[in-house]
């Protein structure tokens, strides 16, 4: 009785943490989002081109996001990670909240490059925390049920920043979506427990490993290479393209900030979840089959939402854009949770938030700093040369939409050699003990 007690706890405490590091990853994609929902009021109250707000809401925050990422998620590997989630969720909620209060483009942009930082030690600690809870076979699924975070945020960036930005306008919907993160910190601060790293696993990592061993570690795991080309790319295809969506909707079919994020809001809440519950549900199934599923059904699943982004950007009626953002937005976060969970199994315990750090860095180059800007420095070109300027976005869009096709081609040839790189890595599933870094919850 006292083992089954013990068991029951147990359990209950691993989807406590979970979910409580899904409201975590949720706060980091609206504090996020909800700038991409705010482009053009910004734009138009600071009088900026598409090429300078795209470096503003996106590349201030993702170049020192991408280069504080690598240190973080080697400091990560080697501290209280649940402290470290915890005080990173209050650094970046109070830095988004500032941003509400700047008066001008480099207040603004101080501000922005603050909140990188502070996300940037958010998620690969999250990550690795979650690893040490689920055992190998139900790690992917897991991370599914993580990756509902990012459609939580999503919808919380786009429906809920559209609606405060018509209440309060897009100063005080920065400061109250900064404010909504400081009672989520505490709360990580005060109920969770660190567990030992890796003790779910074959092997328990006792000594921290350096983040030259973990490059070259992921260089020998081929379908690993290839998984981190895949979410690159994808990353850009999904969430670039998407970052320009509401600025797209305003121009090419005349929707105000509210009703872009109306639209939005319910193909990331609803659809975006829908998936990733679905997704969950597969992967658990996949890798008692075959792991080689998850990756082609990630494959399969992108190029079939290819033809639908192209559709959503090159068509002219309303009603046809529609159903082809819900074809394509919900599948843009189908990836998040199985290429996560993929990740945790192909490396070695003690460099897990070290090889998520390296995925966030290539995948938010190409998603907060490439897309942004590439993206709106073509808008701008585009502009200049064509008979009507406002369509200039929904052609660099439509043109950016192709990339799908290239993401889904790694995802597939990452298969070849899945099962051989999971196979050196070698997981067991083991009970877990009732040992934590903390006996009790901390004071």
């Amino acid at each position: 009785m006292r083992y089954a007690s013990d068991a029951a706890s147990r359990t209950l405490e691993r989807w406590y943490v979970l979910l409580l590091m899904t409201l975590v990853y949720a706060v980091n994609i609206a504090d996020r989002y909800m700038v991409s929902t705010l482009i053009e009021p910004i734009k138009a109250d600071l009088a900026l081109s598409d090429a300078a707000v795209g470096f503003l809401t996106g590349v201030a925050l993702a170049l020192f996001y991408v280069t504080a990422g690598i240190p973080l998620g080697v400091l990560a590997d080697r501290v209280n990670r649940r402290n470290m989630v915890a005080i990173s969720l209050a650094a970046w909620s109070g830095m988004v909240a500032l941003c509400g209060v700047a008066q001008n483009f480099w207040q603004l942009l101080l501000a922005r490059i603050g909140v990188g930082i502070g996300e940037a030690g958010g998620t690969p600690p999250s990550q690795s925390i979650v690893a040490d809870w689920f055992p190998a076979s139900l790690r992917t699924a897991a991370m599914s049920v993580f990756a509902i975070g990012a459609a939580i945020g999503a919808a919380m960036g786009s429906s809920g920043a559209g609606w405060a930005n018509d209440e309060y306008g897009w100063r005080g919907t920065l400061i109250l979506f900064g404010l909504l993160g400081l009672p989520l910190a505490l709360l990580v601060r005060l109920t969770m427990r660190e567990p030992p790293r890796g003790r779910l696993d074959a092997t328990e990592m006792k000594a921290p490993v350096r983040f030259t061993d973990t490059l070259r570690y992921i260089r020998t795991q081929k379908s690993l290479v290839h998984i981190l080309i895949g979410d690159t790319v994808l990353t850009f295809w999904g969430w670039g393209t998407i970052w320009w969506t509401p600025a797209f909707l305003s121009r090419s079919h005349g929707m105000s900030v509210s009703e872009a994020g109306g639209l939005l809001g319910p193909m990331h809440l609803f659809g975006g979840t829908g998936v990733m519950i679905v997704t969950a549900w597969l992967m658990s199934r996949f890798a008692r089959r075959d792991a080689r599923l998850q990756p082609w059904f990630i494959a399969a699943t992108t190029l079939g939402a290819t033809f639908a982004s192209i559709w959503a950007f090159a068509a002219e009626s309303r009603a046809s854009m529609t159903l082809a953002l819900w074809c394509f937005v919900p599948i843009t976060y189908l990836y998040i949770g199985p290429t996560s969970g993929l990740l945790q199994n192909l490396v070695l315990p003690g460099m897990r938030a070290q090889a998520f750090a390296i995925l966030l860095f290539v995948a938010n180059v190409a998603n907060l700093i490439v897309a942004p800007q590439l993206i709106g420095l073509a808008s701008d070109v585009l502009a200049a040369r064509i008979s009507e300027p406002h369509e200039s976005l929904r052609y660099a869009l439509t043109a950016s939409a192709f990339t799908g096709f290239w993401a889904a081609y790694h995802y597939w040839v990452s298969a070849r050699n899945l099962r051989a790189d999971l196979a050196r890595v070698s997981p067991v599933e083991r009970q877990p003990d009732l040992q934590y870094a903390d006996t009790a919850p901390a004071p």
